[in-house]
């Protein structure tokens, strides 16, 4: 693993603690009552940015 590689897992590690951090602070302010909507939202963002959970697994081949 190069010097770049290990910079950009670290810079996307940071990205969604941020994006977890600010969709658990929402949903604590409106008590929950939009988590679905918030959580979709979430996921919208995070997939435009190429931050998609599914690409923390491996590749398969």
């Amino acid at each position: 693993m190069g010097i770049f590689d290990k910079f950009k897992s670290h810079a996307r590690n940071k990205g969604k603690q941020g994006s977890d951090t600010a969709e658990q602070q929402m949903n604590e302010r409106t008590g929950g009552k939009y988590e679905d909507q918030i959580d979709t939202g979430q996921q919208r963002i995070e997939g435009s940015l190429g931050m998609d959970r599914d690409r923390d697994r491996p590749d398969q081949q």
